[in-house]
């Protein structure tokens, strides 16, 4: 009998089960990066850049900022390979398909202005 109480109180305690602590300094460094990318994607807009220089700018910025807070805020950075790769990888071959759609569409688009118009 003692042996089986020596084995319940050796078990873990759900009080004392806790998710893994990162020091708070590296939320506010986060956080104060994604306000320097939030700011730079505003000064496109500010300054007028137009053109794909425009589109190249926010869409890189954007994707800087959705990569810091998966890694970070979503503790993927932190995560077994697998898990990340079980994430990030449907989304990116779903882009890989849209971009092939564009693509396909660009070209039906031009083959109807080219013989019908």
């Amino acid at each position: 009998m003692r042996q089986t109480m020596d084995h319940i109180e050796s078990a873990p305690k759900p009080d004392a089960v806790h998710g893994q602590q990162h020091p708070i300094g590296i939320y506010l460094k986060i956080w104060g990066l994604l306000f320097v990318l939030s700011t730079l994607s505003y000064l496109v807009d500010y300054f007028r850049v137009q053109g794909l220089m425009r589109w190249t700018l926010i869409i890189a910025l954007m994707i800087a900022k959705a990569g810091l807070i998966v890694s970070v805020f979503m503790h993927m950075m932190w995560e077994r390979l697998a898990l990340v790769y079980a994430i990030l990888i449907p989304p990116l071959c779903l882009l890989v398909l849209l971009v092939l759609m564009a693509a396909e569409a660009h070209h039906t688009f031009g083959m109807r202005e080219l013989f019908f118009h």
